[in-house]
């Protein structure tokens, strides 16, 4: 019975402590979109399939942007492919073995050197180009 308490405790804090980082978030402007709602996202407006009975076509990504992509690192482009998988900060801190804020320095810089605007257009793009 002692377990189960504890339990339910720490994940009440891991909640909590996810919540606060939420409204952290939203107060600095930026916008917060959970990783499933986000990984539909990018399979709607990048897959190849089939949304509401009419075929998608594929964008042909800008040759600027190409050329851009060439300028990211090697951890860059794998933080790239994990934001088109639509991963959370969290979840690529996790796969690849860094610090979250380190995550975040990576996604900043990614979009600053593809002139991209959001994570979003960053996951678009992975997916697009297969990345």
């Amino acid at each position: 019975m002692m377990i189960r308490v504890l339990v339910a405790e720490d994940q009440a804090a891991v909640r909590a402590g996810l919540l606060l980082e939420a409204v952290r978030t939203v107060g600095r402007g930026e916008g917060l979109i959970a990783p499933a709602v986000t990984r539909r996202l990018i399979a709607e407006f990048a897959g190849a399939g089939t949304a509401g009975g009419a075929v998608r076509e594929r964008s042909t990504a800008d040759p600027a942007v190409l050329r851009a992509l060439e300028t990211l690192t090697r951890r860059e482009g794998e933080v790239l492919g994990c934001l088109g998988e639509g991963l959370s900060n969290a979840d690529i801190a996790v796969r690849l073995s860094m610090a979250e804020a380190t995550v975040k320095t990576h996604v900043s810089r990614v979009l600053g050197k593809l002139k991209l605007r959001s994570r979003v257009q960053a996951a678009v793009l992975a997916q697009e180009l297969g990345i």
